[in-house]
C-alpha cells in the first residue's frame, strides 16, 4: 500500500523548534522530488519546501528561510523539515507531497504555534 505519513507536528511556544518527519511506503522516495506544503485555517495550501531527489539542491519559501530546513534519509525513505525559531503565523497543517512519475500526499500534521 502506497502511503506517507507525517510526524512530529504538536503544540510549541513562539521561538520554539519542531522536527516534522514523513515517511514513505509501498515506493521509493529516491525517484520523487519531495516537498513539504502547509494550510492555515481559511488558507490555501503553499509550497514551504521542496528538495531534489538526490537531495543536493533544496528551496524554501521567502518567509521560512533562515529558519527551516529540509533535508532527506533516502535509506530510510524519509523526509525531514526541522522548524526553528516558529512563529504564531507557522500554524497550519503541514502536508508531505511526492512527486515523480505520480503524486502522493500525505495526510498531514498539525503544528500550532501558540503562547
Amino acid at each position: 500500500q502506497i502511503q506517507l505519513v507525517e510526524s512530529g507536528g504538536d503544540l510549541v511556544q513562539p521561538g520554539g523548534s519542531l522536527r516534522l518527519s514523513c515517511t514513505a511506503s509501498g515506493f521509493t522516495i529516491s525517484d520523487y522530488v519531495m516537498s513539504w506544503h502547509r494550510q492555515a485555517p481559511g488558507k490555501n495550501r503553499e509550497l514551504v519546501a521542496s528538495i531534489s531527489r538526490s537531495g543536493d539542491f533544496s528551496n524554501r519559501v521567502d518567509s521560512v528561510k533562515g529558519r527551516f530546513t529540509i533535508s532527506r534519509d533516502n535509506s530510510k525513505n524519509t523526509v525531514y523539515l526541522q522548524m526553528n525559531s516558529l512563529k504564531v503565523e507557522d500554524t497550519a497543517v503541514y502536508y508531505c507531497k511526492a512527486a515523480g512519475n505520480s503524486v502522493y500526499w500525505g495526510q498531514g500534521t498539525q503544528v500550532t504555534v501558540s503562547s
